[in-house]
């Protein structure tokens, strides 16, 4: 992956993968926005406590960095596994869906996830006609979100290529072996995406995890991962680090009516 934009312009990092130039994709840092206190800088979040006008502010920074050609459909997240079709004027209601994934197949639909240490999947086809984003915290994964986000752009799945955006890292995600179980109960493939630590519990892995269950769903192309959201203070927020008192990161991904590069690589 690349990263974007500096700071002060909007930042971000974009996948390496091989789609057409129409698609864009982007997952911004945590720099680059006018937030403070636990909220700085780029924080893209209304419901964690922030200023609204900052947020607002930081929302349009984004929109005019990025080249966004519409406002993103921003969800309301459950850490469930529903998934909306992002058509045209959905953007413009009041009430955000509730839904941890989106999907569009038309072009300037922006569809968008946040984060803070659960892992953003962006989807592909490799004909550039569809995308789509999920929210895949251990809860959305272990539900099937990423399934159920590759049903949703029915398409083969073979023709799917995806991407992880950055989450918090299995050396800094300890779990219960309650976790564990309930994903082994609905893949037992999913026992290699845990370590038992010194203090008898377990070492996620959200990216194996992901793996594993697009893998499953017939997505045989994936890059991204390996950033740690807890470890890595400077560029990303984390729910974990900051005892649940921080701001969010965007994972977008659009097609463009143009052909044309994707923002920031």
């Amino acid at each position: 992956m690349s990263a974007g934009r500096e700071p002060g312009q909007g930042a971000w990092l974009t996948p390496a993968w091989d789609v057409p130039a129409n698609v864009h994709a982007l997952s911004t840092l945590r720099a680059g926005g006018v937030s403070v206190g636990p909220y700085a800088s780029f924080n893209l979040a209304q419901h964690v406590g922030d200023e609204a006008a900052y947020v607002a502010a930081n929302r349009a920074r984004l929109r005019a960095a990025a080249g966004l050609p519409d406002e993103p459909l921003w969800l309301e997240q459950v850490h469930g596994i529903e998934v909306v079709v992002h058509e045209r004027g959905s953007a413009t209601s009041m009430t955000p869906p509730r839904a941890d994934a989106a999907v569009a197949f038309e072009p300037d639909r922006v569809c968008v996830v946040m984060t803070a240490d659960c892992l953003p999947v962006v989807l592909a086809d490799r004909a550039g006609t569809r995308v789509g984003v999920a929210h895949a915290g251990w809860r959305g994964l272990v539900g099937g979100v990423l399934e159920a986000t590759v049903s949703a752009l029915r398409v083969p799945p073979a023709e799917l290529v995806a991407w992880l955006g950055p989450a918090i890292g299995p050396d800094a995600f300890e779990v219960g072996p309650e976790v564990r179980e309930a994903f082994i109960a609905r893949q037992p493939a999913n026992e290699a995406g845990f370590t038992r630590n010194a203090a008898g519990r377990y070492q996620a892995d959200l990216y194996a995890l992901a793996k594993i269950a697009l893998g499953r769903a017939g997505v045989s192309s994936i890059t991204g991962g390996g950033h740690c959201t807890q470890r890595e203070s400077g560029g990303f927020f984390s729910f974990r680090r900051d005892g649940g008192h921080t701001g969010r990161m965007a994972t977008l991904a659009w097609l463009s009516s143009a052909k044309g590069d994707v923002p920031g690589a």
